[in-house]
């Protein structure tokens, strides 16, 4: 779980998003731990400048597949507004 973690502060830098879908009845403790809405830190105690993970366990949408689709992409416009925003460069225009 450090070296996950590790992985993934080191490369908030990168154009990335991760999405984690929790199927079944078990506490996903470390996945609530990656989702890092609370902030996640390395194992050398730097916090990652952006969160790229969005986490949800599949039975807290009602096992919902069109509920399931928008928590997921919920946080994903934002991670790309983040992104952009770290290296300096507006979005393209549509």
């Amino acid at each position: 779980m450090d070296q996950t973690i590790d992985l993934l502060v080191n490369n908030c830098n990168l154009p990335i998003s991760i999405i984690i879908v929790g199927i079944g009845n078990a506490e996903f403790t470390n996945m609530v731990r990656l989702d890092g809405d609370n902030g996640l830190y390395n194992s050398k105690g730097k916090k990652a400048p952006r969160d790229i993970v969005q986490f949800v366990p599949f039975r807290d949408v009602g096992m919902n597949p069109d509920a399931l689709a928008r928590e997921l992409l919920a946080e994903l416009p934002g991670q790309v507004t983040q992104y952009y925003s770290m290296i300096n460069k507006p979005p393209g225009k549509p």
